[in-house]
């Protein structure tokens, strides 16, 4: 008779039972989101140490398979992967960890507190705690927003390499959205690189009238902003100066305690 696996085959497996081309698959998917412009075959060949006929294969199985996309020459991650993170995000783990600071920072200023991720050309809201006022943008888990235009996509930007930060302006979809939306690339690349700088972006007005946000970066333990937090309101509620000078410190101190999440995983 066939002897039955041991607990210590079960959590100490040997080689020959470890899928190696899923290792490789998952490798591939991990490079993808490190680069939300999007990789070319030869990019991804080189990064992902593969031949062109292997990354062709992997890259051609993720988008048959739905998680990625191809524009011409371009992959990238598509959707689906968001969707997978969402059903994770939703069980439990970071984002049920941090709602109790964002809460806190919500009731303290009676404003929504929100974390979105990067993805592409857009912030993803993974989690938010409303406010006690209405906003005029209807935002929930899930929601897509313009990264460029965005406090939370300022942020997350702001930690791409310059070489990422130049091919995202320049394959963004970037127009006005108000008479305040800045559109200029290199204006843009300005503001982008200030909130780096300064840890912060204050975004006035420039997703919609009326509507002022205040972002800081979510880092894990190499440093790497992997998410943001913001404060959103009216600009008749809060004031750009309040923004910076109360509504900053109490949404930096939720930060770091969030952070403490990654130390401790």
């Amino acid at each position: 008779m066939r002897a039955q696996p041991t607990d210590r085959d079960l959590v100490a497996p040997l080689d020959r039972d470890l899928v190696g081309s899923l290792t490789r698959g998952l490798a591939v998917m991990e490079i993808l989101a490190a680069h939300p412009q999007g990789l070319t075959l030869t990019e991804m060949a080189e990064k992902a140490g593969l031949t062109r006929a292997g990354a062709r294969r992997f890259l051609l199985t993720l988008v048959a398979s739905g998680y990625a996309v191809q524009d011409g020459r371009v992959f990238r991650l598509s959707s689906r992967l968001i969707a997978v993170a969402r059903a994770w995000l939703g069980g439990a783990s970071l984002w049920s960890f941090a709602e109790p600071f964002m809460r806190e920072v919500s009731q303290h200023f009676g404003e929504a507190c929100s974390a979105a991720v990067l993805s592409g050309q857009d912030v993803v809201y993974v989690a938010r705690v409303p406010g006690r006022h209405i906003l005029s943008v209807a935002l929930h888990v899930g929601t897509r927003l313009p990264a460029f235009c965005t406090s939370m996509g300022r942020v997350l930007l702001s930690d791409l390499s310059p070489a990422d930060l130049d091919a995202f302006l320049a394959r963004a979809d970037i127009r006005a959205l108000t008479g305040k939306t800045v559109t200029d690339r290199a204006a843009l690349q300005d503001a982008i690189r200030k909130a780096g700088t300064d840890g912060f972006s204050l975004v006035d007005e420039e997703l919609e009238p009326g509507l002022r946000s205040i972002a800081v970066p979510i880092r894990d333990r190499t440093g790497r902003a992997v998410a943001a937090i913001n404060v959103s309101t009216q600009s008749a509620r809060l004031s750009a100066t309040t923004m910076t000078a109360d509504v900053l410190p109490a949404l930096r101190d939720a930060a770091r305690r969030i952070e403490d999440f990654f130390v401790v995983q």
